[in-house]
């Protein structure tokens, strides 16, 4: 079985895009929405929810493990390997490279958590992959609460969004990196925004990718558990909301996990 966890409902995106490449792989998902968002919460805390779920997720049969969350990848992707030797682990870490490689200005943007922002494990992507690239973070606080209320659309986000982006599309950028799982939900709304002047980078489809090397294919019984530090129920219900119906006919009602 192969795990998958974030701090809420940011990683169905990376579970949408592994389940479409292996769709009769077992799946796991766990949804730590007794603690989200990660994105405010400084990294000790992150590696203790990590580790926690990572050692929950073993325990109940998984044998590859995907961090679906980019503040949880840049806080604790390694010492989470460090801690379950011998079990695969993936991280999410934004497209920074794909952005730059693809860049015809040379301007690129990337949208991030707090945490994701100030983190090294960005600054050494932006080092190694983004060389004479002009790369802007732009923090985006509030953006991963929105998706867990499901507030996706309407004029006040395009409002905020929009200050956000223009001055950045007005600067040249012609790739804006979506650097957080969560905002994969919000890309509808970015991408109206940013329209013919530049496109949006997500990395779930890549993720998906990783996971199908070093799984294989898998052939079990399609089946797909959901797990929720609080209110499990709503993990289950918003995936309609969030256009993943295809899971919700996949999985039980999810559970609830104490950890």
């Amino acid at each position: 079985m192969i795990g998958v966890f974030d701090s809420g409902l940011g990683g169905l995106s990376v579970l949408a895009a592994i389940s479409r490449a292996l769709p009769r792989a077992d799946l796991a998902y766990f949804a730590d929405t007794a603690h989200v968002p990660y994105g405010s919460k400084d990294d000790a805390f992150i590696r203790g929810r990590v580790l926690a779920i990572g050692r929950h997720l073993v325990a109940a049969g998984c044998d590859l493990i995907v961090v679906a969350c980019n503040t949880a990848t840049a806080a604790a992707v390694a010492a989470l390997r460090a801690e379950l030797h011998g079990i695969p682990v993936v991280g999410v870490e934004p497209g920074v490279k794909p952005a730059a490689q693809a860049s015809r200005t040379r301007r690129i943007a990337v949208l991030a958590t707090e945490a994701t922002a100030r983190s090294e494990r960005l600054a050494r992507l932006v080092r190694e992959h983004a060389q004479g690239v002009q790369v802007h973070i732009e923090p985006c606080p509030g953006w991963a609460t929105r998706v867990e209320t499901l507030h996706l659309d309407g004029a006040e986000f395009e409002a905020e969004a929009s200050a956000k982006l223009e001055p950045l599309l007005a600067a040249g950028v012609d790739r804006i990196v979506l650097g957080c799982t969560h905002y994969s939900f919000l890309a509808p709304a970015l991408a109206a925004i940013a329209a013919q002047r530049a496109e949006l980078v997500d990395v779930a489809e890549a993720v998906a990718r990783q996971v199908v090397r070093l799984a294989g294919a898998r052939h079990g019984s399609a089946q797909l558990k959901l797990l929720a530090t609080a209110r499990p129920e709503r993990l289950h219900a918003a995936l309609p909301r969030l256009d993943l119906g295809f899971l919700a006919r996949r999985a039980g009602p999810a559970q609830f996990a104490a950890i």
